[in-house]
């Protein structure tokens, strides 16, 4: 039996965009995505703290080093430039596996950078 284990985590960063006229999805600055283990096309969740938002999308990527979050389609319409969101991707493991599993998770600074 497999069970869902947290992957990796972008813990707080800030919406710097939000396109609605967008296929849909989350663009992720490229470092952000290498420090969290994330790939493109990868599904996550998204929570957005200032307003307790909930979504799932996939991951694609954006500008290396531009600190880039940008909701696009319809997920613009949960958050607002400056929001500050969690984006959290996870796997599917054995239990025993499970166990022995460490999450990556990464704390940008305010600027959506790599401390």
């Amino acid at each position: 039996m497999q069970i869902q284990v947290l992957k990796s985590k972008i813990h707080r960063v800030k919406i710097t965009q939000a396109e609605l006229n967008y296929v849909g999805s989350i663009t992720i600055d490229e470092d952000l995505m290498d420090a969290a283990n994330l790939i493109e096309n990868e599904k996550v969740q998204i929570v957005n703290v200032n307003n307790g938002e909930r979504l799932e999308t996939y991951v694609i990527t954006g500008e290396r080093g531009s600190g880039q979050v940008c909701l696009n389609g319809p997920a613009a319409r949960k958050a607002q430039v400056g929001d500050v969101v969690i984006i959290i991707s996870y796997a599917g493991m054995e239990i025993e596996e499970a166990k022995k599993h460490k999450p990556v998770v990464i704390f940008p600074d305010d600027r959506n950078r790599i401390i």
